[in-house]
């Protein structure tokens, strides 16, 4: 048995909405460094673009919660690249807020975010994809809060459940042409983390996961990378788990805790 190599993305073209900075920067870098033509978007152009081996990756404008504009973006990767075979949804993000005060608006252009706009990108998508002989992947990246929601997520976390159920859903009705995956990614410790995290960087969230640290931006890259190529042909509708473990059980916690020593009264 012959081997397909996971990781030559040569001839492949992708799109990583949000891939200028942060995880998608380094999802773009890793694909750009397997090979790939990569395209990534934002709503303005970065001083610098993500880049590997002295290839760099197109900038497209778009603002990815605009059904028009997401459409534009896959015409234009499709038009530059003569195809396209990849899309990582990785757009998102929310900041805290109250449930029980958080505005109409604040929700909406959260839902939007999260859900609304992976589901226009991939529309596009698939219309390009499923005319190729080879397909094509798209890969959602979710988030822990869809499966365990923790305060001040009520929004974010509601839409990253949605981008599950829509995975599925998709998976379902476009394979085999197109195979859709999502990862569930945890916490990761990028430039924003301090202030994710608090001062510690996240020292102390890392000790409640059982690998003993935060996820790093590669670690998505990479399996990203696993989903999008041979080895993962038969992958379709998946929630692949990058989060370390999880969390270990409060109750685990509270058993490792050193005990006060023993008074006797």
């Amino acid at each position: 048995m012959e081997l397909a190599d996971p990781i030559d993305f040569g001839g492949r073209a992708v799109i990583v909405t949000g891939g200028t900075k942060g995880v998608g920067a380094v999802i773009a870098e890793a694909f750009l460094a397997a090979g790939a033509e990569v395209m990534v978007c934002g709503r303005t152009e970065p001083a610098t673009l993500p880049a590997s081996g002295g290839r760099s990756a197109a900038f497209h404008a778009t603002d990815v919660r605009d059904p028009t504009a997401a459409a534009g973006l896959v015409a234009a990767a499709a038009e530059r690249f003569g195809r396209l075979d990849v899309l990582v949804n990785n757009a998102g993000g929310s900041p805290d807020a109250d449930a029980a005060t958080v505005s109409p608006r604040f929700v909406e252009k959260v839902v939007a975010l999260n859900l609304l706009a992976p589901f226009y990108v991939a529309q596009a998508a698939n219309l390009v994809m499923r005319e190729q002989p080879e397909g094509g992947a798209v890969i959602n990246i979710g988030s822990v809060s869809a499966h365990d929601p923790q305060p001040g997520t009520a929004a974010y976390s509601a839409a990253k459940a949605g981008l599950l159920g829509l995975t599925r859903a998709l998976a379902l009705e476009w394979a085999p042409e197109v195979r859709v995956n999502h990862i569930t990614a945890g916490p990761i410790r990028t430039a924003d983390a301090t202030a994710l995290y608090g001062e510690d960087g996240g020292a102390a969230v890392a000790g409640i996961v059982p690998m003993g640290r935060l996820a790093v931006p590669v670690d998505v890259a990479h399996a990203c990378l696993w989903l999008a190529g041979p080895h993962a042909a038969y992958i379709n509708g998946a929630d692949l788990a990058v989060h370390g473990g999880g969390e270990i059980p409060a109750r685990d916690l509270a058993r490792r805790a050193p005990r006060p020593p023993f008074s006797s009264p």
